[in-house]
Parts: structure tokens; C-alpha cells; sequence
């Protein structure tokens, strides 16, 4: 039972987070009290209570400035960060460890788990208005509840299960569930949340964008289970598991309350839509320019230039025909690379001559933008391009920011779930491919060729993802999951120098950094304090 004490204990901090982190959010507005309050008058009131479960949605974790302005990307093969002692190279340097750690998500997930026990158990005595609401509110508790023990399981493999509020009185000297009883409770709570809730964002007003849908749930359902199948947790290769993947994302296909947007180059254009048909759940959509501040080229308003694809991501992008830039028919051009390039490209990755608020982009050796201009210049001789708003502006008296959120689900992800989950459980069907050529398509695209084997088709649906869903952290996790950490993440990673030569430009690739990856990282180390306050928590293999 919480006391009247720890209740006065909490009112501050929730009052203190939800200010600071989500003013931009309706829906997460906090009551203001003056002086003490006790249990019974905190959930007499309808917006205390309804703030306790507001409060969970502010331990959702965004992207774009996690780790002191790195994002993901740059601790996988997608990015090189340009500040080389940037703590987000503990991933690929070999010094991770339960000493030292990053995306520390344990205490975080676990606090939110926390806020939302708190709201599922006391919702019954709880005087909401109207009461009706009730329900659809547990069911946002569920989902918020399911998706907090997603990221531990994701990281960790199995976990402590936190399906209840735990006190001071409880023991708390408790072992980890098994990774299967994890993923039970994620896939219970995904249903307890998927009956309850409005399908999708379009059902809420304008002030509560951002809430757990029926759609968020099925999306959560569906990446949960891919993961489950996937080598990393499916060492016998169980069909079974490939079946359910498959059904969880064609569910939420056919309910068509998401879609794919006409172009690409609009999902994350936020100016004018924070919440498009396109995507499935984010994060609160607050007014910011640090996205643009830490990866823009270094030439634009002194910006930092953090994130810095590397040349094996852009390599991934195949040529306009459709065939990889290694295929001798593709008609690449080392002397001309980006030309006749996957669109996705330049949508995703600032290369030389690119242009970014209306300026031309100069990475070449000597360049505003090139390679040891400055120590913030870029290590790979690449920006990141994807996020990034030509309408934000820094460094002036104005403040003329863009309203994002950070994007967890969206459409086109449950599409290439599907794709894969029933290529491997039945091979490459009609639905297999449709599913990966809406993607193509839309991009521009050729559709895939027909005929091909199942090996064939595994290895396309991986690089769809990889070029599709750059920098939005899915190829950290996939490799992982793909259990291919030796091969794609053990090897260096590469950059293009330009430099000049006559009248024409010489392009010379050059390794960049070599990386190390090792069993044990294909989990996350538990941190050491927690094992230290513990007998019977056992920590992952290596660490």
C-alpha cells in the first residue's frame, strides 16, 4: 500500500517531469496542488488520476538525442559519430560492460512500469470523469505496460516481470523470468490493451495525438513476435513462431487503418502533419532544433554534424533499375556514384553536391563541409539527411523550430514484418511480395523479380529494412536478431574521400574505424548495481 507520505512524495517530481518534458502535449497536462495531498484525495481527483497514467508516456524514449547527441545509428554499420570520443562507440570498441554502460534502459523501463502499475491498480477507486473512460484508460496502462517490458526484453532477454506494483515491503530479491514467460506477459498485455482502445490516432482529438491505439498495440504484437522467431530467440528455427509473426502483422494490415504515405519524403515532414497516416504510435511532438543542431553539415549555422553514414549503408541502396551497385549489369559508375541511386538515397544521406536549405553540400577534400575541415567536420564524407527540416533555424534571435515527435511504429515496418515472418514460415508467396513492393514502389522503385528462393528473397527483405529504416533503430536490434553481429558488425567501417583530379573529381573509399562485436553483445549487460543489490538476479553470459 503506498502511504500518504510517499504520496506527497511523488506529487513534485510528476509535477517537476511532465513541465519540463511534455508542455507541448495536452493530454500530459498535470494538475497544480498546493500543499500536501493524501492517497484518497489523489485519485478523488479526475486529473491527478488521470495523471498518473499520463505520467507513464514521459519513460518513453526518443532517438534523436538520447545518448548527448548520438543517436543508435552510429553504435551499428549505418553511422560513424563524428565526435570519435563519443560514448555511443562503447557499442563497437569492445569496452561495453556492466560497469559501463549505455541506452541504459533498465531503471528507466522499470519506472515507467511502475507509474502504470500504479494507475492499473487503483483506476477501480479512481473518481474519473466520466467513468465510461475507464476502460479505454487501463487499456493504454496495458499497452504502455506491455511496451516497457518490450525494451528490457529486447536488450536483456528474460527479465523480472512487472506486472504488479512492488513496495517496500515485498522481496525484492527476485530471479528473472524466463525470456518465454516475458514474451507471454508482453503478448497478454498487447490483447488486454487491443480491445479496449480506438484504432487508431484519427479517433482521438487533436490534444490527445500521441495515445495507445488498438493499431499501436497490434504493431507492439507484431514486432514482438518477429523478434521471438528470429534466430536470437529461435535457435531451433520453430516454424510455429514464424506463423504467429506473420498472422500478428497481417492483422493489423487488414484492419487498413494505417497506410503508406504517396511519398516517402513526407513521413517525417512534421511541420505540417506530427501524426500522419503513416505513422502508428510516437513520442509527444514537441517544438525542437536539436535534431538539426547535432546532424546538420557542419557549414550550416555551426552545426555539429554527429551522425555520419557510413559507405557500407550507402552501398545498400541499389541503383534505379533495381540491382545492387556490385551487380556488373547495374550500371554503377565509381566515377559518378550517386547517380541513378535508389531515391531513398538522397533522402536519407547528405552526399557531396547534395543540396540542404538551398545551399550545395561540400564534402570534398578541403571542402566547407570535407573530411578534417574542422573536428566536427564528418569522418565518412556523409551527413545524415533523413529528419532533418529545412525549416528549422538555430542560432538566431528567433526561434523558428518544427514540431516532431520521435516515431516508434509506423506502416511500412509492419509491412516488411509481415514479409519476412511469412517468408520464412511458407517462402516467398504472392503476399510476400506484394508486401516488400509496396514499399518499392513508393520509394520508385522497380518491383522485386519474380522466381526468387526463399535464401534470395530473405536477403532482399534485409536490405529493405536496412535502406527503408535507416537511423530509426531497427538495424541495431535486427542484426541482433539475425544473429549476424559477427559478420555485419565485427567488420570496418568505410568512408568516401573525394579529392580532385584535372577537371573531374577522384572518389577513394578508405576504412574509417574497425569495430569489434563478440557474443555476449548480442544481449545487454544488467547493470552492476542492480546485480549488486541482488542474490539471486544472474547477469547475461560475458559480462
Amino acid at each position: 500500500m503506498i502511504t500518504m507520505k510517499r504520496y506527497q512524495a511523488i506529487i513534485p517530481l510528476i509535477l517537476a517531469l511532465l513541465v519540463s518534458a511534455c508542455k507541448e502535449s495536452r493530454f500530459l497536462e498535470f494538475p497544480y496542488y498546493d500543499g500536501p495531498v493524501t492517497e484518497d484525495q489523489f485519485w478523488n481527483l479526475n486529473a491527478s488520476a488521470r495523471g498518473q497514467l499520463n505520467r507513464g508516456y514521459n519513460f518513453l524514449q526518443e532517438g534523436y538525442n538520447r545518448y548527448s547527441g548520438a543517436m543508435l545509428a552510429a553504435g551499428s554499420d549505418e553511422a560513424v559519430n563524428s565526435n570519435l570520443n563519443s560514448d555511443i562507440n562503447i557499442f563497437n570498441n569492445g569496452t561495453w560492460s556492466s560497469l559501463r554502460t549505455l541506452d541504459d534502459s533498465y531503471a528507466t523501463n522499470y519506472n515507467g512500469l511502475r507509474q502504470v502499475n500504479l494507475f492499473l491498480e487503483n483506476a477501480h477507486r479512481a473518481n474519473i470523469i466520466p467513468l465510461t473512460d475507464i476502460p479505454r484508460l487501463r487499456a493504454e496502462a496495458f499497452f504502455l505496460r506491455a511496451f516497457f517490458h518490450f525494451e528490457l526484453w529486447k536488450r536483456y532477454g528474460g527479465i523480472i516481470i512487472a506486472d504488479h506494483v512492488f513496495n517496500q515491503n515485498d522481496n525484492l530479491d527476485l530471479p528473472r523470468n524466463t525470456p518465454e514467460e516475458t514474451l507471454a506477459q508482453i503478448l497478454k498485455d498487447c490483447d488486454s490493451a487491443a480491445v479496449k482502445l480506438p484504432l487508431s490516432p484519427a479517433q482521438y482529438g487533436a490534444g490527445d495525438k500521441g495515445r495507445a491505439t488498438k493499431a499501436a498495440a497490434l504493431a507492439l504484437k507484431s514486432r514482438a513476435l518477429l523478434y521471438a522467431a528470429s534466430p536470437l530467440s529461435n535457435a531451433s528455427g520453430d516454424i510455429a513462431l514464424w506463423q504467429k509473426a506473420a498472422a500478428a502483422s497481417k492483422e493489423l494490415i487488414d484492419t487498413k487503418a494505417h497506410s503508406l504515405l504517396p511519398k516517402y519524403t513526407d513521413i517525417f515532414n512534421f511541420s505540417t502533419a506530427a501524426y500522419n497516416a503513416e505513422v502508428i504510435f510516437a513520442t509527444a511532438a514537441n517544438l525542437r532544433n536539436d535534431i538539426e543542431t547535432n546532424n546538420a553539415p557542419i557549414s550550416y549555422n555551426g552545426a555539429l554534424g554527429l551522425t555520419n553514414p557510413t559507405q557500407e549503408l550507402v552501398d545498400a541502396y541499389e541503383m534505379k533499375n533495381g540491382l545492387p551497385v556490385t551487380d556488373p549489369q547495374s550500371g554503377y559508375n565509381a566515377a559518378d556514384p550517386y547517380k541513378d541511386r535508389d531515391p531513398r538515397l538522397g533522402w536519407s544521406v547528405i552526399y557531396n553536391g547534395s543540396t540542404f536549405k538551398g545551399t550545395q553540400v561540400n564534402t570534398m577534400a578541403g571542402g566547407k563541409d570535407g573530411l578534417g575541415v574542422s573536428v566536427n567536420a564528418t569522418k565518412t564524407g556523409y551527413y545524415m539527411r533523413k529528419f532533418l527540416s529545412e525549416a528549422a533555424s538555430w542560432n538566431q534571435t528567433t526561434n523558428a523550430t518544427v514540431r516532431r515527435p520521435w516515431v516508434i511504429f509506423r506502416y511500412a515496418e509492419i509491412l516488411l514484418n509481415y514479409a519476412e515472418a511469412q517468408n520464412e514460415a511458407a517462402g516467398p508467396d504472392a503476399t510476400v511480395y506484394d508486401a516488400v513492393n509496396q514499399i518499392r514502389q513508393r520509394a520508385g522503385m522497380p518491383v522485386l523479380p519474380q522466381g526468387l528462393s526463399k535464401d534470395q528473397m530473405r536477403s532482399r527483405i534485409r536490405n529493405e529494412r536496412r535502406v527503408e529504416l535507416a537511423f530509426e533503430e531497427h538495424r541495431f536490434f535486427d542484426v541482433r536478431r539475425w544473429k549476424t553481429g559477427e559478420k555485419d558488425f565485427a567488420a570496418p567501417v568505410s568512408g568516401m574521400r573525394i579529392s580532385t583530379s584535372g577537371t573531374g573529381a577522384v572518389y577513394e573509399r578508405f576504412i574509417v574505424a574497425q569495430r569489434v562485436f563478440s557474443d555476449r553483445m548480442y544481449r545487454y549487460p544488467i547493470p552492476q548495481g542492480e546485480i549488486n543489490n541482488t542474490t539471486k538476479l544472474v547477469q547475461n553470459p560475458g559480462y
